[in-house]
């Protein structure tokens, strides 16, 4: 879907930006990374082995064995990302997985939430290293905090 809609609208890709290492974010990531010939960023390093483990998830699925993962820039959190003349905070967000970060844009008033948080729910925490405390702290801590306008869009459904 990413590649089609890439192509639709002739964009030119930079970099690909992660907020976490599940399959389901970061699963063509490696493939795309050496297409476009982009560097990947992101997530935190706590999340290394869950990149680690994304061609033997998708075995066990019954998905087609992805590229791995090489990882060119770490994110802890407090960096400052450029897309344009866009700059994004990084904010360290674990629970749902120990390595999640967040994307802020103060400028639109957008957090970029990955599987933090979703429209009426939060990530789930029943996977391995998954925290639910940890994950209600990043949410009051880098999420709640932000201005009452800010929009969050999450990593699955509606804003």
């Amino acid at each position: 879907v990413l590649k089609k809609e890439v192509e639709a609208l002739g964009l030119k890709v930079k970099a690909l930006w992660l907020t976490h290492g599940h399959l389901d974010h970061a699963g063509a990531v490696g493939e795309l990374a050496k297409e476009w010939s982009v560097p990947v960023i992101g997530p935190h390093k706590e999340d290394q082995f869950w990149l680690d483990m994304i061609q033997e998830v998708s075995a066990r699925y019954g998905f087609p064995i992805p590229q791995p993962v090489k990882v060119d820039q770490w994110l802890e959190g407090g960096e400052v990302l450029k897309l344009g003349e866009d700059e994004f905070e990084v904010r360290f967000a674990p629970g749902h997985t120990p390595g999640h970060v967040v994307f802020y844009n103060k400028n639109h008033g957008l957090l970029w939430t990955g599987d933090v948080l979703f429209k009426g729910s939060i990530g789930r925490t029943d996977f391995p290293r998954g925290n639910h405390d940890q994950l209600i702290e990043s949410i009051k801590r880098e999420c709640f905090s932000l201005p009452d306008d800010t929009q969050f869009i999450s990593g699955h459904g509606p804003m």
